[in-house]
């Protein structure tokens, strides 16, 4: 059965040309990278390099400044945990991904001080909020810079400069944005975190980026055992990943970001399609400040999970996959006004770089009558 997939925030697949790059560290260059030694470990650290080059070119960073991790789950934890004291203060959003506000929960219950911010009904939260909400005590402001259910751009360089004049350090969930929209460290944040596998590399790396700066930012590491990465991460270096982490990032850097407005019409196609067969559909999200593959869609009085369940031929999502356990509806679509029938009514697409017209024709018409046949049955019921 053909199947169309849709789901790029939760997960991208890899890039044939990313596996063939990871390949010869399976079998043939399979040294460990902290051996220096023998030439095993040397050509094991020297594709490690080459690969923390690569990762930072994406962000414009230097490749110092980058500590590989398994992935962005874990440069959060390091990066909040990291920093966080007892009776110090942390300031987010409420519309932030579960890895930061778990974390900042947890914080909050071992003595922290969080402000959580609201957002406006695109998810934009006002600078002004931020400013407003640091205090003496605040040691970090944390907020993504691209929303993974609707895909709204926060104006992170707006936030990274109040934050530096107020002596505070920022840290931004990448993850969604990096090999999407251009990133620059310098001008954006202190902290980034990023992971590979939502541009088309491997599951199980990330990086955490630490902006080199006076003062130097000073991280507790969350993990010890053999001072790797820094010492600021400890563990063998998981070295075929960590290749195709770099291989991915140099792919997203020259094709990736300049490929979006494509990806763009693509998406502005499907929404055009959706809109002229499909009655009671609202768009989620910026109307303009948003991700090119990114759509929310709302569709009135269709469940969300009764129409993906009569569409099995297109694989979309009604929100995070960290959160797909959770019989709640999204917090990011209640937080921006939504009401709980709506929340879960509600649709996300997440378009790539592999997805054709075809695609889009087809996902287009499927859902179409996904949602004509739920309305259909509801009225019967009714």
């Amino acid at each position: 059965m053909r199947i169309v997939y849709l789901d790029n925030h939760a997960t991208t697949p890899l890039d044939p040309r990313v596996l063939d790059a990871m390949l010869p560290y399976f079998t043939q260059i399979f040294g460990n990278a902290a051996s220096r030694q023998h030439e095993f470990g040397w050509r094991a650290e020297a594709a490690v390099e080459r690969a923390r080059r690569q990762v930072a070119a994406l962000v414009g960073a230097s490749p110092e400044e980058v500590i590989f991790t398994s992935g962005a789950t874990e440069s959060i934890n390091l990066a909040l945990r990291g920093i966080a004291r007892r009776g110090s203060h942390i300031v987010t959003v409420a519309t932030e991904h579960h890895a930061v506000l778990d974390t900042a929960g947890a914080l909050e219950r071992e003595g922290c001080q969080v402000t959580l911010l609201p957002v406006d009904q695109y998810g934009m939260v006002d600078p002004d909020d931020i400013s407003k909400a640091i205090r003496p005590e605040t040691v970090l402001v944390t907020v993504m810079a691209a929303n993974n259910e609707i895909g709204t751009l926060a104006p992170i360089r707006e936030i990274a400069v109040l934050c530096r004049d107020r002596g505070v350090i920022f840290h931004s969930d990448a993850t969604q944005a990096a090999g999407r929209i251009p990133l620059q460290l310098e001008e954006m944040a202190d902290l980034l975190s990023l992971s590979a596998h939502k541009m088309h590399g491997p599951k199980g790396i990330g990086a955490l980026i630490i902006r080199r700066r006076k003062p130097p930012i000073e991280l507790i590491p969350q993990i010890t055992g053999g001072g790797h990465e820094r010492g600021l991460r400890s563990g063998t270096p998981n070295v075929p990943a960590i290749v195709g982490f770099g291989a991915a990032a140099e792919i997203a850097l020259k094709e990736g970001i300049p490929g979006q407005s494509a990806i763009a019409n693509r998406r502005d196609r499907l929404v055009g399609m959706l809109r002229e067969k499909i009655d009671g559909l609202t768009i989620n999200g910026h109307p303009e400040q948003r991700l090119a593959n990114n759509a929310s869609v709302t569709f009135e009085h269709a469940s969300a999970g009764a129409v993906m369940m009569a569409m099995k031929d297109v694989a979309v999502s009604a929100g995070s996959a960290c959160s797909s356990a959770s019989s709640e509806p999204s917090h990011v679509l209640r937080e921006i006004g939504l009401s709980r029938e709506a929340a879960e009514s509600t649709i996300r697409f997440g378009l790539s770089r592999f997805t054709t017209d075809e695609e889009i024709a087809f996902a287009a018409e499927r859902v179409t009558e996904a949602v004509r046949e739920v309305r259909s049955r509801a009225l019967a019921h009714a």
